[in-house]
C-alpha cells in the first residue's frame, strides 16, 4: 500500500474472481473476508484498495459484487449512564462488550445465505447507531467485514474465507487518530488522548493484536 509502516497480515496470496468459482466456492456463495488491525490502521484504505482492484467502486450501490461493511454498525445501544460516560470519555468503545457480538453473527450467517441485509450508519459525534440512515447489502460475490475485534469471538472468525490482520505502528495509528477524531467526530485533544491512553491503547493490546497470529 501507499504508506510504507502498513504491512497486511495474510496466510495466502489474495486471488479470485468476481465471476465463477472464488477460491473452489461456487459463485453463489459470498466470498466473506475479514480486516482487522488497531485503530486508524489503514483497514478502510486496505477494503477501498480492493474494490479498487476490482473495478467496484463507482457502480451503484444495488449492482457491486463487492461490498464493504464496517464493525462500528454494530455497536450496541448505549444505556442512558453509558451515553454520559462516552460523553466524558469514560466509555471503551474497543471492548468485546461495546458490539451486538450476536447481530453480527447473525448477519454474516445471512450474507452467506445469500439473504438481503439491512446495516445502519453509525454517528460518532453522537454515539448512536442512525437508523433513518439504512444501507442494504445485496447478494454480492466477495463481502469484506472490517473492524478492531472482528477475529475476537471464535464463532465469527470462523465464517471468513480470508482474514486480513492490517499491521501498522502506534506511533502511526495515533497520529492518524488525533486528526481525525478532532475534525470528523467532533473530539477535542484532551478526550482523544485520555481515551486513547485509557481504553484504545490497553485493549489493542489485550483484546486485538493477539488476533494477529490467526491471520
Amino acid at each position: 500500500m501507499a504508506d510504507m509502516s502498513m504491512n497486511i497480515v495474510t496466510p495466502r496470496k489474495m486471488s479470485f474472481g468476481i465471476n465463477g468459482k472464488l477460491n473452489g466456492l461456487e459463485s453463489k456463495t459470498p466470498f466473506l473476508i475479514g480486516v482487522s488491525g488497531g485503530t486508524a490502521s489503514g483497514k478502510s484504505t486496505v477494503c477501498k484498495r480492493i474494490m479498487e482492484k476490482l473495478g467496484q467502486v463507482d457502480m451503484d450501490h444495488m449492482q457491486r459484487q463487492v461490498v464493504c461493511i464496517s464493525q462500528d454498525s454494530f455497536y450496541r445501544d448505549l444505556s442512558p449512564a453509558e451515553k454520559l460516560k462516552a460523553e466524558k470519555g469514560q466509555y471503551n468503545f474497543d471492548h468485546p462488550d461495546a458490539f451486538d457480538n450476536d447481530l453480527i453473527l447473525q448477519t454474516l450467517q445471512d450474507i452467506l445465505a445469500g439473504v438481503k441485509c439491512e446495516i445502519p450508519a453509525y454517528d460518532y459525534r453522537s454515539n448512536s447507531l442512525m437508523k433513518d440512515q439504512i444501507t442494504t447489502i445485496y447478494p454480492a460475490d466477495v463481502v469484506l467485514f472490517e473492524g478492531i475485534l472482528v477475529f475476537y469471538f471464535p464463532k465469527i472468525r470462523d465464517l471468513f474465507h480470508m482474514k486480513l490482520f492490517v499491521d501498522t505502528d502506534s506511533d502511526t495509528r495515533l497520529a492518524r487518530r488525533v486528526p481525525r477524531d478532532i475534525k470528523e467526530r467532533g473530539r477535542d485533544l484532551d478526550y482523544v488522548l485520555n481515551q486513547y491512553m485509557n481504553f484504545v491503547k490497553p485493549a489493542f493490546e489485550e483484546f486485538c493484536l493477539p488476533t494477529k497470529k490467526i491471520c
